[in-house]
């Protein structure tokens, strides 16, 4: 006589691993009953769907911004799947929140994935997942940052997210930190400030630059000249204190934070956004 399992124990095994209910059925029928003998079942059909997928494209998903309970330490991550229906699944963006508040410890996404998610590894849990839904599933992104204090923001729809980093945790801090990231999120800043601009961008910014006004006719005595206005408004546009505040445009990003306490500052940012 076959083994039929119990409602009981498909409920489990669908807790556990998060795998439907007539696939948990299924499992338990194979495995006779053994409990983890039907965990192993899963993940091998998600190995098994894992490589017969492992060149799609998974460019939807969600990205969620966390940051641990003092505000010092912060992670933004996406995870990565193929169609946006996934993607706005209940089950799935509620997996991403939890991967992303267990990544918030972790220096690298290295170690992320090897870490233990629920009595088997990140790494695993995406492949058993990837089994369950039919679709790749995998840690796209992964940012972290550190600060005195940090904010973040998810945009809805969870396509974009930013955390930022302010100089002390001050009084407002939490609004001001929240606010800017709001920014970096929606005007996706190169760089914090015209320092933290690679040579290389700048070599191609004034490249481009000197070869419209050459196109121009400008005199050769005064392009270097002009260069320079023009470099200080690609660092206003393009560097997240300089840029207008997007909540009041008649100040820059660090006057705001100036207008909360005289000595903050912000500190760093980290986004990411899906295509």
């Amino acid at each position: 006589m076959s083994y039929t399992p119990v409602a009981a124990d498909v409920a489990k095994l669908r807790n556990t691993t998060g795998a439907g209910m007539m696939d948990c059925k299924k499992a338990l029928v194979e495995a006779e009953g053994d409990f983890e003998k039907a965990i192993d079942i899963l993940r091998k059909k998600g190995q098994k769907v894992a490589a017969n997928r492992a060149d799609r494209d998974s460019s939807e998903g969600a990205v969620i911004a966390r940051v641990n309970e003092d505000n010092t330490l912060g992670v933004v991550i996406s995870l990565n799947c193929e169609t946006d229906f996934v993607a706005k699944n209940e089950a799935f963006i509620e997996l991403a929140y939890e991967l992303a508040e267990q990544a918030i410890t972790y220096a690298n996404k290295e170690e992320f994935l090897a870490s233990d998610f629920h009595g088997m590894t990140v790494a695993d849990k995406l492949i058993e997942q990837t089994g369950v839904i039919g679709e790749k599933i995998e840690i796209g992104s992964f940012e972290t940052i550190q600060g005195a204090f940090l904010g973040a923001y998810i945009h809805a729809g969870n396509k974009i997210a930013a955390i930022t980093s302010l100089s002390a945790k001050v009084d407002g801090a939490d609004e001001a930190a929240k606010s800017v990231s709001m920014q970096v999120a929606a005007m996706n800043p190169i760089a914090l400030d015209e320092n933290a601009v690679s040579q290389e961008t700048i070599d191609k910014e004034l490249e481009i630059e000197r070869h419209k006004l050459i196109e121009e006719g400008k005199p050769a005595n005064i392009i270097d000249n002009i260069l320079k206005g023009k470099m200080q408004r690609f660092y206003k546009d393009n560097t997240l204190v300089h840029q207008d505040f997007i909540k009041d445009s008649s100040v820059s990003v660090a006057d705001y934070v100036k207008s909360i306490n005289a000595d903050l500052k912000v500190t760093g940012f980290v986004r990411v956004a899906l295509a």
